[in-house]
């Protein structure tokens, strides 16, 4: 299950599965090494608390697994697509929101949004607690990297992995204890934060696996800062899964839609990582005859006609 939301700013909270040890193996000859930890990092012995809920995503893992789900291998035969298909599943997922704020809380109500995504250079940088070992810390720095770069390729846009503190887009994988500490640290980041996205953060239910949000200050569907948090307590395929989802979703599709496959921007989980549909979605986005703003009766003709070119002009 994911959960995206917009307060202000674009909240894409995701009850979403995420982790793997392996990334695209395409995208590893284009990846740089991604900036070594900070010096001095201490790792601590995680509370019982914390423990207890590794216990719990071990098993919720090894459940999807059995169904044969967390699939990594991007669709095939079994789940095709066409540029009809295509258009569909970009229209409800980037030109819709799944959550909002009512009351200070965030609620599952679908409405109609306008067009998200960055203008300047993206650069994202990973925060870990002190309680994620340094093995963990580097294997989620290169799975990072190479989800970068497929993401880089498919939206033309810039995109970089800088070191810890320094990003525009800042993801935090920590564990129970450190997330529910991070309230002081996201009102330096982004100083507006509602309290709403502050409360969710911090009372995250084990439910929710992950979440992102991103602002437009502006209101003009542009972003300029994006936050991720990812549970340190994740398995290696469920913690990897999260970084593909939320940071996918940071770049502007933040909604989930059930009949778009192979995608993970469902709440099915059957695929744990970017597809080569979803990697589309994020060209269409990027495509420099959508503008931030634009509404779907705005944007729905220019992406008909960028999805029949993707597909070859079939109709």
């Amino acid at each position: 299950m994911r959960v995206r939301a917009a307060f202000g700013f674009a909240f894409v909270v995701a009850v979403a599965l995420s982790g793997c040890e392996a990334g695209d193996p395409r995208a590893a000859s284009a990846v740089a090494d991604p900036p070594p930890p900070a010096p001095g990092e201490v790792f601590t012995t995680p509370s019982p608390a914390s423990a207890e809920l590794a216990d719990y995503y071990a098993r919720v893992q090894n459940g999807l697994l059995t169904q044969g789900l967390m699939r990594t291998d991007g669709g095939g035969v079994d789940a095709p697509f066409g540029t009809r298909e295509l258009v569909r599943n970009f229209i409800r997922i980037a030109l819709f929101e799944e959550y909002s704020d009512v009351g200070g809380r965030l609620v599952a109500r679908e409405k109609p949004s306008r067009v998200h995504r960055w203008e300047k250079p993206v650069t994202l940088s990973i925060e870990f607690g002190a309680s994620v070992p340094q093995a963990d810390q580097t294997r989620d720095r290169h799975e990072t990297a190479r989800l970068l770069a497929r993401l880089s390729r498919a939206t033309g846009h810039a995109i970089s992995q800088v070191p810890a503190g320094q990003g525009n887009f800042r993801v935090f994988v920590v564990n129970e204890e450190e997330r529910r500490a991070l309230g002081p640290a996201l009102r330096r980041i982004m100083p507006n934060i509602s309290s709403t996205a502050l409360n969710t953060v911090i009372n995250l239910p084990r439910t929710t696996y992950c979440l992102a949000f991103a602002t437009d200050p502006e209101g003009d569907g542009t972003y300029n800062q994006a936050i991720a948090v990812v549970r340190a307590e994740h398995p290696d395929l469920l913690r990897a899964s999260c970084l593909h989802e939320e940071i996918s979703q940071g770049m502007g599709l933040s909604n989930d839609y059930p009949l778009a496959r192979p995608s993970i921007f469902n709440d099915d989980e059957e695929f744990a990582f970017l597809t080569r549909h979803d990697e589309l979605l994020l060209e269409m986005l990027y495509d420099k005859r959508l503008r931030p703003g634009m509404s779907e009766s705005e944007a729905r003709p220019i992406v008909e006609r960028i999805a029949r070119e993707l597909m070859g002009g079939e109709a």
